[in-house]
C-alpha cells in the first residue's frame, strides 16, 4: 500500500493512501489523533470522503 508522510513539530507520521471508487486518492487519517494529538478540520464537508459501513441502512432498519 502506498504511504504519505506528514511532518509536524519535528515528527513524521505515515498515512496510508487509499483509492476511492472513482479513482481519487485519499489519506487515511483514522490513527492521526491517537498518534499525534492533532485532529483535522474540513469546513462544509467539501474535501472529505465518506466510508462504507455495515451498520448503516439506506432504507431504514433491517
Amino acid at each position: 500500500m502506498e504511504k504519505a508522510q506528514l511532518h509536524l513539530e519535528g515528527r513524521t507520521y505515515e498515512l496510508d493512501v487509499v483509492i476511492g471508487t472513482e479513482g481519487e486518492k485519499a489519506l487515511d487519517i483514522s490513527k492521526l489523533r491517537d498518534q499525534s494529538g492533532y485532529i483535522t478540520v474540513d469546513v462544509g464537508y467539501k474535501n472529505t470522503g465518506s466510508t462504507y459501513s455495515q451498520i448503516t441502512f439506506i432504507d431504514g432498519e433491517q
